[in-house]
């Protein structure tokens, strides 16, 4: 085994995507829980994501509300949440998420980061993590479709 491979003790993994509008629009799709249950949370979201707040995500594809804790809310550039996750490296269970979102092309365009973390360096872990990945990426695609266009690209796509 490397040096390299020895030091991994967690896993964590960052998406991006570019939506054509301005930033304050684009963080306004992800904070705004309206805006966010039509293309994302499409079995409603409840509480707009602001710094201390607990929201409550349903997807209609996979019942069940999960509560996000609001660890950070920076508009229009930073949102930070906690959720909980399988096999974490948090003694508390959560993973953090990191929303971040870059005004670029002199404001016509948002880069939109999503970076998560922290799982195991376990099976378990990986397969958590790269579950997560998945769903990040479905959300970018998802949030870049509904900001441009007007269409739910989730609606029937897992289910």
């Amino acid at each position: 085994m490397s040096a390299e491979a020895a030091a991994l003790t967690e896993l964590s993994f960052t998406v991006s995507g570019r939506v054509a509008r301005p930033v304050a629009e684009v963080y306004e799709a992800v904070a705004d829980p309206a805006q966010l249950s039509r293309y994302f949370a499409t079995g409603g979201a409840r509480g707009r994501l602001e710094t201390g707040a607990t929201a409550t995500w349903d997807f209609a594809d996979f019942p069940g509300e999960f509560p996000v804790q609001v660890a950070e809310a920076d508009p229009p550039r930073r949102i930070v949440i906690r959720w909980d996750g399988d096999a974490t490296t948090s003694a508390d269970g959560a993973t953090t998420t990191t929303f971040e979102f870059e005004p670029i092309d002199d404001g016509a365009r948002t880069l939109v980061t999503i970076t998560e973390s922290s799982w195991q360096a376990t099976a378990d872990g990986a397969k958590s993590a790269f579950g997560n990945c998945e769903g990040w990426t479905g959300m970018l695609a998802a949030l870049k479709a509904w900001v441009e266009h007007g269409i739910n690209l989730r609606d029937g796509f897992y289910k």
